[in-house]
């Protein structure tokens, strides 16, 4: 990275540095762009330069999550399924306590924040749709030998995509719930594990055996 792009992205980071405590102290809606660029020490224009939307700032970290279990299936050894290798990125992190999954003392203020603002919870829908529209692709471009040759454009693809960003996205909003509601990060963590990992071995074990079943079988009940 050349010396422009590592000064752009110092100033980006510290504009979201600066915007994040302003937004956990007194909520999304209550902060101004002004304000926040007063307190990174730049002017509103260059808050708008690096962040289009007051929700972009807030979730400045959105093309990262949107991109995250796409990267994964592309970028998984050949033949492995793609269930197997998001499960296996999910309980990773989960068992290592990544920060990214809320596992940390300013999480549930976070959280809350969004709780309360009707536009970062329709932001957060747009991002997770984004993201299983990103699995999706990247399924139909790197598609589980399951589904056969030339099944790129299988519409199991689809499903498979909404069923595994469901699953992933149920896993975070329960490890959500149990933080909000007072157990302790580690029991949420532990739990959440455990239920995943069912959760997405069900999933495996549905996709190889659909695979192996013929159309006749699979034909919906009259």
């Amino acid at each position: 990275m050349g010396l422009r792009e590592t000064k752009k992205q110092q100033t980006r980071t510290a504009i979201a540095d600066a915007a994040l405590p302003l937004f956990l102290e007194h909520g999304f809606d209550q902060v101004t762009v002004a304000e926040v660029a007063r307190h990174a020490g730049v002017s509103t224009n260059t808050v708008f330069n690096y962040f289009p939307t007051k929700e972009d700032l807030f979730f400045d970290r959105q093309a990262e999550v949107e991109g995250h279990l796409a990267t994964l299936v592309r970028d998984r050894a050949p033949r492995a399924c793609p269930v197997e290798t998001i499960r296996d990125d999910l309980l990773t992190a989960l068992r290592h306590g990544d920060p990214a999954l809320g596992l940390h003392p300013d999480a549930p203020r976070f959280w809350q924040v969004i709780h309360d603002s009707a536009a970062l919870r329709a932001r957060e829908r747009e991002i997770s749709e984004r993201a299983e529209a990103a699995l999706a692709t990247a399924l139909a471009e790197h598609p589980p030998t399951a589904t056969g040759p030339n099944q790129g454009d299988h519409p199991m693809l689809t499903l498979l995509a909404g069923a595994i960003a469901g699953t992933h996205r149920a896993a975070l909003r329960e490890l959500q719930r149990q933080v909000l509601s007072g157990e302790p990060p580690a029991d949420a963590r532990d739990s959440v594990a455990a239920a995943a990992a069912q959760a997405f071995n069900l999933l495996c074990s549905g996709l190889h055996t659909d695979a192996a079943q013929t159309p006749q079988e699979l034909r919906l009940p009259q």
